[in-house]
């Protein structure tokens, strides 16, 4: 998992929720680092600087893609 690269940070749990439908929709791997902690303890999202989703680099291309869509589609807007 080293190798894998942060390509987006959200500040709250319920932001991720579509996007990991999407993600293993389109069997992406992937991984939110602080995700379970946020969970838990959400005052800490400052001091863990936020949940971050964790990409291999070979998928940064399409997994920015999504995120673009989803940034532009006002219907769900989640980042």
């Amino acid at each position: 998992m080293e190798e894998f690269k942060t390509i987006a940070i959200f500040n709250y749990p319920h932001e991720i929720v579509v996007l990991k439908h999407i993600l293993e929709q389109e069997e992406i791997q992937y991984y939110f680092e602080n995700e379970t902690m946020m969970n838990i303890v959400p005052f800490y999202g400052n001091a863990l600087g936020g949940i971050k989703l964790k990409i291999h680099p070979n998928d940064f291309e399409v997994v920015k893609s999504i995120l673009k869509e989803l940034e532009d589609n006002n219907d769900l807007k989640i980042v």
